[in-house]
């Protein structure tokens, strides 16, 4: 049997944020998430994660994930302590403890199958991943006699200046017999620099302790501090773009260029330079995407352009050109053959086939036909104030240049609505509508000799 308990009680103090550590976000998702998935590729029958500071914001932010237990660790004196508040829920387990931490969120799941396996086949009280650095400091230091087994693992500021020489660094990342480890854990000390509970310090008390190299010293990055957070978002989007270029997508400019791992693409497409991706984002086959374009949470058909554009939260049918300078604000959905153009915001509305909003236009909460022809400068004045009211437009209607449509209200299919108007009443089928002001010219008139009211 493998439980797994995720250390997630720690401040995180130099984040410097309102959030705790394991909130902090790669590539949109949290750290703690990342470190969850990885037990979806084993044989898990418990996972535990340990709490303490803002233990609610982490509760809450998990709430979706079924099965997960919670404990609390107040106040946290190390590592140690942490796995002691697992005696008493684990009193009557009998099997192997995998410990992950929640701030290394780069693992593998083949890293962590090769840790158990090893312990296993060794037959270990403990096995430990390891990692060499070549800057180790800030790491644990590992030493190991000639048979490679671990001796003791030494936390650099307690380190010699002799052993900080020793490039062999702890991961954090442990598998115990937790029969051999229940026994050692309350006879942990806290007489060290911190004066804290290592967890560490049980690695000494073992009969038999072994560790396994990981092959890519990436993998067990922590984050502390911002700066280590952007290391690991540059590493793990140069991870995601390099699946998905070998998977058919192309990248004119992959470094300038950024995707979410909910993210999938089909083939032959183009992702041009500062072209960004987030959340749940579904994009189909010969798309063109940018430059300089943002999606989030966004269904694309096939041969979908977007130059230069916004889409948040919608969906785009096959065929679809949009841009430049086009926002697609939640709740709309495009279909196939649309042409979106410059400087257009939609907003929860419908746009039927073959329909064109070309330029210059506002559309909200309306329902627009199959080939109807926005005009330049067309809105659709859905507020009055109080409440938002829906604009429906039939096929084939067309409106001029600088029209306002003043929701609630309807205009039927083979409409034409003249430029400038300003329309508050509903349309029927096959009209002419005109709103204008009566336009009022004075012959012979002067600025220079009029005299005003």
């Amino acid at each position: 049997m493998l439980v797994v308990a995720i250390l997630a009680a720690g401040k995180g103090t130099r984040m410097k944020s309102s959030l705790p550590k394991v909130l902090q976000q790669l590539a949109g998702r949290t750290l703690i998430e990342r470190v969850l998935a990885v037990c979806n590729g084993l044989n898990v029958n418990r996972r535990i994660v340990i709490v303490g500071h803002q233990e609610d914001k982490i509760r809450e932010s998990l709430n979706h994930i079924e099965g997960l237990e919670f404990i609390q660790q107040s106040p946290q004196n190390g590592t140690g302590h942490a796995l002691q508040k697992l005696l008493p829920v684990l009193k009557d387990f009998d099997g192997q403890l995998l410990v992950l931490s929640g701030d290394v969120p780069l693992l593998k799941v083949d890293t962590i199958k090769k840790l158990v396996n090893t312990h296993t086949k060794k037959s270990a009280d403990v096995t430990l991943l390891t990692a060499t650095q070549k800057n180790p400091k800030g790491y644990g230091r590992v030493f190991t006699t000639k048979e490679n087994q671990v001796r003791s693992i030494i936390e650099d500021r307690d380190c010699t200046k002799e052993q900080l020489d020793n490039h062999l660094t702890n991961a954090g990342i442990y598998c115990f017999e937790w029969s051999k480890l229940k026994e050692i854990l309350p006879n942990l000390s806290n007489k060290n620099n911190q004066g804290e509970l290592y967890l560490t310090d049980t690695i000494k008390m073992m009969s038999l302790a072994v560790h396994t190299e990981v092959e890519d010293v990436n993998e067990v990055l922590g984050i502390n501090n911002r700066k280590q957070l952007s290391i690991c978002e540059a590493l793990l989007q140069e991870r995601l773009r390099n699946y998905w270029m070998n998977e058919g997508v192309t990248f004119t400019d992959p470094s300038s260029c950024t995707i979410s791992e909910s993210c999938t693409f089909g083939k032959d497409v183009l992702i041009e330079p500062q072209t960004h991706l987030r959340g749940k984002c579904k994009v189909g086959n010969s798309c063109l995407l940018g430059p300089g374009t943002l999606l989030k949470d966004v269904e694309l058909g096939d041969r979908v352009k977007v130059l230069n554009s916004v889409i948040d939260n919608s969906k785009v049918d096959h065929d679809v050109f949009i841009g430049p300078f086009t926002h697609l604000r939640p709740q709309s959905t495009i279909s196939s053959h649309c042409r979106i153009g410059n400087f257009v915001e939609i907003k929860k509305s419908h746009i039927g086939e073959r329909t064109k909003v070309n330029h210059l236009s506002y559309i909200g909460d309306s329902q627009l036909g199959s080939k109807v022809n926005i005009g330049a400068g067309t809105i659709t004045a859905n507020y009055d104030g109080r409440n938002k009211h829906q604009t429906r437009i039939g096929d084939n209607t067309k409106t001029g240049a600088n029209s306002v449509l003043v929701a609630p209200i309807v205009l039927g299919k083979d409409v034409t609505v003249g430029a400038g108007s300003t329309l508050t009443k509903n349309v029927p089928n096959g009209s002419l509508a005109i709103g204008r002001s009566k336009q009022l010219i004075k012959e012979g008139w002067s600025s220079k000799t009029a005299s005003f009211p």
